[in-house]
């Protein structure tokens, strides 16, 4: 029997995709003109762009740990071995009330093989690492297997993504009002990265064409043997900025697996519409 993997709706994966691997996923909450949504459930992602376009301020909250006992008490109950990837837990309380729900089930299923890992990634970033575990799972890998890998691939991860309106990240606490006012009035464009689980700014540019650019001399200056590794690039609703880095990376490394998915909704309620990240490995691909 195959290991199990659980992954949560801050992985920006599509439901295709979680068929395809049997990949079960737990969904964040959306909060939306006073009503509670599931992530990739009972909301998408182009709902909240326009909310966001509109003034709306969604709010987001961590996956229930309802949601958590009933998964995984499931497969104590069929004795699987399952493997939950966790979306950064100094982005969302997620991680830890799945770690509690653990706890609570293996007190009744004490033989329960269950780990529950921090990815420290967000979005695709995240995702590529589900992505990862769930090939390897698929294939018959053990679960100790499986952990290893997936931890190599978050040790290894990049981040490094760009916001269109400092006004959400000013809105979740990530920069100052007078750095939002300031960065919108001179056209600066931030460039961010992830350190640890937590978004850290980077640089400043001025121009959006200029920030893609310097996207790509950042992958080449922190990665490594792209032909032979999946590259990530999510965006919030900015297809044609995610095409235009993605045509750029081909072109420069001749990156041949590159997958584009738009941000989902409990992240793009706070980088906002237009923000547009990249992911790749600094090390070999394993």
């Amino acid at each position: 029997m195959t290991v199990k993997i659980i992954a949560d709706s801050a992985s920006d994966l599509t439901k295709e995709i979680y068929e395809k691997y049997d990949i079960d996923m737990a969904p964040l909450t959306v909060q939306l003109d006073d009503k509670n949504y599931e992530d990739g459930v009972t909301i998408d992602s182009k709902t909240v762009y326009d909310a966001l376009r509109e003034g709306k301020a969604p709010k987001t909250a961590q996956v229930s740990p309802k949601i958590f006992k009933e998964l995984f008490e499931k497969y104590a109950k069929e004795n699987r071995e399952v493997l939950y990837l966790a979306f950064s837990s100094e982005l969302s309380g997620t991680y830890q009330a799945a770690k509690l729900m653990e706890q609570e089930v293996k007190e009744e299923y004490p033989n329960f093989q269950l780990t529950v890992l921090d990815t420290k990634c967000a979005s695709l970033g995240y995702g590529l690492v589900v992505i990862r575990a769930a090939e390897l799972a698929k294939s018959d890998a053990t679960l100790d297997e499986v952990i290893e890998i997936s931890k190599y691939h978050i040790e290894h991860m990049e981040h490094i993504f760009t916001v269109d309106d400092l006004e959400y990240l000013y809105r979740g606490g990530r920069v100052s009002k007078t750095a939002a006012f300031v960065g919108t009035l001179l056209k600066v464009k931030p460039l961010l990265h992830v350190e640890d689980g937590k978004l850290i700014p980077l640089e400043k540019i001025r121009g959006s064409k200029k920030v893609v650019k310097r996207m790509v001399d950042v992958m080449e200056e922190r990665g490594i043997d792209f032909k032979n590794q999946p590259i990530g690039i999510s965006h919030a609703d900015a297809e044609d900025k995610a095409e235009l880095l993605a045509d750029l990376i081909r072109e420069r490394f001749g990156a041949e697996e590159i997958r584009i998915h738009m941000i989902g909704s409990s992240i793009g309620a706070h980088v906002g519409p237009g923000t547009l990240a990249l992911f790749f490995l600094n090390r070999p691909y394993k």
